[in-house]
């Protein structure tokens, strides 16, 4: 019997034009109807997937930031684990080494030292993702984020780094290079009390080791005193992982990684054709 649904968000609970679609949309509520605990678990931070949820008129609790954050649902702050001042240098002493570009995601908000390379970056993801959309509606909806505040411009990082009053919660790493990332990957792999992942092809993901998917998921169902096995997550990338493998019903999404879909049990439909509401209504008996 299910007791709670996990779902990731980005090539999971959202479409090509990163919404949440109706039948999705119905599936969570309904779920949320039958007594089942709904959680969404993103790597985004609180304020950008708070804000999808609220325009589907989804309230649910949150993992953010890859298990960074742990928010009810009332978006208050239940937990939450972070870099420290010092690993963060380190970290981005690193990337700048090898020149790669990143952002990084902090209690305060999110930062770019670059607010023309954080719009094309992401630009290019979403084109390369959705080649059927203009490129301008794409600019559009990215430079959204800038004036909604999802995104600060500061002129250094270090000037953060210093400040005690920041938690890091996340460093996110783009290249369209494939070289660049391994080697960033195998150079922060020597730094201790890491989580290093991807969620997608382009990027990389660096968080505390505490702050996963999986490991923010069993301390909410616990509290909740419901088991990982009669869990549900739904997930499409390595950030995904560590949930997926704890839960009695994992589910990877049709576009999800081949090795993903491998160390799945279930398989779900693909993120553009409501993969995440039919795979709930199949799990609940539920005619949507």
């Amino acid at each position: 019997m299910i007791r709670c649904i996990a779902s990731d968000m980005d090539g999971t609970l959202l479409n090509a034009r990163q919404e949440i679609s109706e039948l999705n949309r119905k599936a969570l509520l309904y779920a949320k109807e039958q007594g089942v605990e709904v959680v969404i678990a993103t790597g985004r931070s609180f304020d950008e997937a708070h804000f999808i949820l609220q325009d589907a008129g989804i309230s649910c609790p949150l993992i953010a930031v890859n298990g960074a954050e742990i928010r009810n649902e009332s978006g208050e702050i239940v937990s939450s684990i972070g870099l420290s001042g010092k690993q963060a240098t380190a970290i981005a002493n690193i990337l700048n080494e090898i020149g790669v570009y990143f952002e990084v995601y902090t209690n305060k908000g999110k930062f770019t030292e670059d607010y023309n390379k954080s719009i094309s970056v992401i630009v290019d993801i979403y084109k390369t993702a959705n080649p059927e959309r203009p490129t301008e509606e794409i600019r559009s909806m990215v430079e959204e984020r800038f004036t909604k505040g999802f995104i600060q411009t500061i002129d250094d990082y270090e000037v953060i780094f210093n400040d005690p009053l920041y938690i890091f919660y996340k460093f996110i790493v783009f290249s369209r290079e494939e070289e660049p990332l391994k080697k960033a990957s195998k150079a922060l792999h020597e730094l201790d009390g890491l989580k290093i992942t991807s969620s997608g092809h382009d990027n990389l993901e660096i968080n505390h080791i505490d702050a996963q998917k999986g490991i923010a998921l069993e301390t909410f169902v616990k509290e909740r005193g419901i088991d990982l096995k009669d869990t549900m997550a739904i997930g499409d990338n390595f950030n995904d992982l560590s949930m997926l493998l704890k839960v009695g019903y994992p589910f990877a999404m049709g576009n999800a990684e081949q090795e993903i879909k491998e160390l799945c049990k279930y398989q779900a439909d693909l993120n553009v054709n409501d993969g995440v509401g039919k795979a709930i209504a199949q799990m609940l008996n539920a005619n949507l």
